[in-house]
């Protein structure tokens, strides 16, 4: 408990520690004639102020000092080891602490302080007769806002936590509008993800529209894609973004004419040359790559990885490799680079297994869809030739969910 002491002690206390003032320097006394405040802002009136000092009289005379300039907010005690507990507490805006108390120091709550989170940047203001020069400089180490000669004078007290809380609010104003900018850059950050997504979607879907298929092929694809990377040891980033660019792997079809693409029956070996150019075409319109650049590009094939190739994004710059690479063969045999083993981006061979897995077990114009069992055996008969047997065995290592991802993801009859 506070020790107490009568009005008329502290009145003669506060009128013998006010100092003589000049009268060039009297208008800077935050007291009237009548030793009454000229008022502050009604914010920090409102300012939560607390005072530690193992001397109630000490405790008192500040008090008395900053009611006159108009704050209204106080926690106070003389019983320093139950600093922090009321620090926690009342979380007040400023600290004015006693650098000399028995039991627990100044120094051993600031100390405390540092390493509380709630409590770090609460600014704290000194009070010492005169501070040793080692621990004054210990105390700004651990963070001291200003320092407070003792007896005080209240001029220079009133002053001093105006200035020390006006610091404070600035600082709070900054944090909060530190955490509405991330906040809003989240949200944002979410919604373009989302658009993304959607335009994603969206011009895969427009690819498949072109040869009669549901659309469903694509999600699949990306379904499996990422259910094989998972497996190879993908981060839930990068399976999602694999997921996201190998809907994108046959937007090609957009640049292959509908004669060709919608052909009910076996293509012949022209027409079959012709939409092996979709790879080239999806790369194409992925980079947007000059028509100058494009004249130079080996063949027609290669148009496909081309149409997605935004080389500022991570995502479709995969699309891009993937459009490319996803006809490409481990042992060298496919189209339209003729790329083989671990030339072939990684990308590329997982959406190449996702990628037959899907057309031989759906429905196309030209045939019905074979047995899940039958599937597996026609992919592992290509094992080493037209697939890397590393990703056949993570496709395979997945059965449970490439089965579950086929039901969930069917086509509409």
């Amino acid at each position: 408990m506070i020790n107490s002491v009568n009005d008329m002690d502290l009145d003669e206390a506060i009128s013998d520690l006010q100092p003589e003032t000049h009268p060039s320097v009297a208008n800077q006394s935050p007291f009237d004639s009548q030793g009454n405040t000229h008022g502050v802002h009604d914010q920090t009136r409102k300012a939560r102020i607390m005072i530690v000092d193992d001397e109630s009289y000490n405790v008192l005379v500040v008090r008395n000092f900053l009611q006159r300039a108009g704050h209204e907010s106080f926690v106070t005690t003389t019983e320093s080891p139950q600093a922090i507990d009321l620090m926690k507490r009342d979380l007040p805006d400023i600290v004015l602490l006693d650098i000399m108390m028995p039991e627990v120091s100044g120094i051993d709550i600031l100390r405390v302080m540092n390493i509380t989170p709630e409590l770090s940047t609460i600014p704290v203001i000194i009070l010492a007769a005169s501070p040793d020069p080692a621990l004054k400089t210990l105390a700004l180490e651990l963070g001291v806002t200003d320092f407070l000669a003792k007896p005080v004078d209240p001029s220079e007290l009133v002053l001093r936590v105006k200035n020390a809380l006006a610091a404070k609010a600035n600082f709070d104003m900054l944090a909060k509008y530190s955490v509405d900018l991330e906040r809003q850059v989240t949200e944002r950050t979410r919604a373009l993800e989302a658009s993304r997504r959607h335009i994603i979607f969206c011009l895969a879907r427009a690819s498949e529209f072109r040869d009669n298929d549901t659309g469903h092929h694509v999600i699949r694809v990306g379904k499996y894609a990422g259910a094989i990377a998972c497996e190879l040891g993908y981060s839930p980033s990068q399976v999602g973004g694999l997921e996201q660019a190998a809907q994108l792997h046959d937007v090609g079809k957009i640049g292959i004419p509908d004669a060709i693409l919608r052909k009910p029956g076996k293509l012949n070996p022209e027409e079959y040359d012709f939409i092996k150019k979709h790879a080239g075409y999806g790369k194409q319109i992925i980079e947007c790559m000059p028509d100058s650049e494009w004249q130079n590009l080996k063949h027609h094939t290669k148009l496909g990885g081309q149409l997605l190739d935004v080389k500022t994004e991570p995502i479709m710059r995969m699309a891009s490799r993937i459009a490319l690479t996803h006809h490409e063969w481990w042992n060298g045999d496919g189209y339209p680079l003729g790329l083989a083993g671990e030339d072939i981006p990684i990308e590329g061979r997982i959406t190449a297994v996702a990628d037959v897995y899907d057309a031989l077990s759906s429905t196309r114009p030209y045939k019905k869809p074979f047995s899940r069992e039958k599937c597996f055996a026609m992919l592992e008969e290509k094992r080493g030739t037209q697939f890397d047997s590393r990703v056949l065995d993570a496709f395979f290592a997945r059965t449970d969910n490439i089965i579950d991802i086929q039901i969930r993801y069917a086509d509409l009859e």
